[in-house]
Formats: C-alpha cells, structure tokens, sequence
C-alpha cells in the first residue's frame, strides 16, 4: 500500500558522522546496496530527529503527531538500469512515539524500535540520548559552533552538505523481511556545523560488527525548524 505524501516539521535534525572502513559496513548492507565511498572511507552516522504535525500533506497542522527519533545510517550506491543511484540504508530506527512503533514497518515504511528519550536544548548545547526496548543505547552532547572541523574528510561544511543532501532516499528493513523505500523533500536544505562533545553508541560501538579501529568520529551537522514532505517509494532496488 503506498501512503499519502506526508508533510511535516524537521524542528531538529542532528547528524553524527564517522568514516568507517568499506568492508566493516559491507555485511550490513543487503544486496544490491554497497558503500558509498569518500575518499576511500565508507561514511555512516546517526541521525537524532525531532519531527512535528507530521499528517497527510493538506491537513491541517493541529491534526498531526510529534515525535523524537533516531536512526543508524550507512551513505550507499546502488545499480538501476545501468544508472548509479545514491541515498542511505538505515538497519535501525528507534522512536519515542508508540504509534510509529506499532505502525512501522506494517502500516507506514521501516521498523521502529520503542525508545525513552532523554533530551535537553539550551542556548546552543544540545544533551539527546535514549535507551530502546531491546537496550540499544545512544549518547550525545553538542553545541552549536560556526567551525566546520578541520580534521573532517570532508574539508568544507560545502562538502558535508553536499554529500547528506544527495542521501534523500532511504531504505530500511519492515517486518515482512523486505525494505521499505522513503524519500525526504525538504523546502530548503540548509544545515550548520555542530561541535561535538561526547558520543556513545552501542551500535557502533559492537565490536563484533565493527572491529577496533574501523570506526572514527567525522563531523556533526545541525538543520533546524525545516518544512518537508516524506515521499514512499514503491518497490525495492533489485540486485
């Protein structure tokens, strides 16, 4: 069943970035997806995102639902009719809203895991971190900042933004063993730098996934108070 578009708020979006070595995230990744490489290093991150009067595009906006949400995120290319595509695959999303979790995956695209949210904002520090049903585990700290790193492989916040922008599309497991395809469209993509101060995550930090050293700390983007629209996608990419 392919849903309405639907329309919403980004009222914060944190992206998490790290360079992880190609072949760590390959056996992730389900066919016919594969890592899309910067510079010889693959680039995954998390996404942290507070979305609000997310309904049916025409509705009115006091007919709509908030909520926090955190995603794992790994930048892929992909083959289709000879073109090469790009966006993200996510194998994880976490939710603080219990209608996302029971609807995801069933009703509307990807599988949701219940999450406590923890968050705090306050005059440009950023504090979010949540603990899911099945004890996966994310935590940040950050403050706005208009130095983009020099350290990034990106060089340039030009570069990042970029790079994030072109993963617009995304596709994550539902519950039926297949992927569900989404599309963001936002009315203007604009993000900043963030300086982060600390990062866990139980995910990244699973060293029988991702061995000692295959993962390091990149970049953190901030987009706040974005107007969008979430497309579904029918169909999956085929090997």
């Amino acid at each position: 069943m392919k849903l309405p578009v639907i329309h919403g708020y980004i009222d914060r979006r944190i992206l998490v970035n790290f360079t992880v070595d190609p072949e760590a995230v390959q056996s992730l990744l389900p066919s016919p997806f594969r890592p899309k490489i910067y510079k010889g290093k693959a680039i995954a991150g998390i996404c942290l995102i507070r979305l609000k009067h997310i309904k049916p595009k025409g509705w009115p906006d006091f007919t709509g639902i908030s909520s926090e949400n955190g995603a794992h995120r790994i930048a892929v290319e992909w083959e289709e009719n000879g073109v090469i595509k790009e966006g993200v695959y996510i194998p994880r999303r976490d939710t603080s809203s219990r209608l996302n979790a029971l609807a995801g995956g069933r009703l509307f695209p990807g599988k949701h895991h219940l999450a406590d949210f923890n968050v705090k904002e306050v005059a440009g520090h950023f504090h979010i971190d949540f603990t899911s049903s099945d004890k996966t585990s994310i935590s940040i700290d950050a403050r706005s900042t208009s130095e983009f790193p020099a350290t990034s492989v990106f060089e340039t916040l030009e570069n990042a933004s970029a790079f994030f922008e072109g993963g617009a599309v995304g596709y994550s497991p539902n519950n039926q063993q297949s992927l569900d395809g989404l599309k963001l469209q936002t009315y203007q993509w604009k993000v900043s730098p963030l300086q982060l101060i600390q990062v866990a995550s139980s995910f990244f930090e699973n060293t029988a996934v991702f061995k000692k050293g295959s993962v390091a700390f990149d970049n953190a983007l901030l987009m706040t108070r974005t107007e969008h629209e979430w497309h579904t996608l029918t169909g999956c990419p085929q090997p």
